[in-house]
């Protein structure tokens, strides 16, 4: 299952040829940076772990600066791990969507609300 982190924008509308309005929910999406490759050898499963977002070195702790230099990347706001990639990535590597998707692809999105 290959797959990006983005962030919600906004919203707007879209029109369809019959001239219906459509609501369409605006994503920003990568670029993502692999940050962690595991492997059955190692760690008993396969999988991806992408990180996305700038985060200031001072908000990061020592750990963690760790495993972002052995990356090779600045410190990441969200990491996800993403199980049974399709492609084979190397450790640094940067993604966009143009990597991923093509268009006209169909996606499932999965958020997390604030809470209010």
């Amino acid at each position: 299952m290959s797959g990006l982190i983005g962030k919600k924008i906004g919203m707007t509308s879209v029109y369809n040829a019959d001239g219906q309005a459509l609501a369409c929910t605006v994503i920003e999406t990568g670029p993502c940076v692999v940050t962690q490759v595991r492997s059955v050898e190692k760690d008993g499963y396969k999988a991806v772990q992408l990180g996305y977002g700038e985060k200031n070195e001072k908000h990061s702790n020592k750990p963690e600066l760790g495993h972002f230099k052995k990356a090779g990347t600045t410190p990441k706001r969200k990491l996800v791990e993403f199980k049974e990639f399709e492609q084979e990535l190397n450790l640094g590597e940067t993604l966009t969507v143009a990597d991923i998707f093509v268009e006209a692809d169909f996606v499932d999105v999965v958020g997390t609300a604030k809470g209010r």
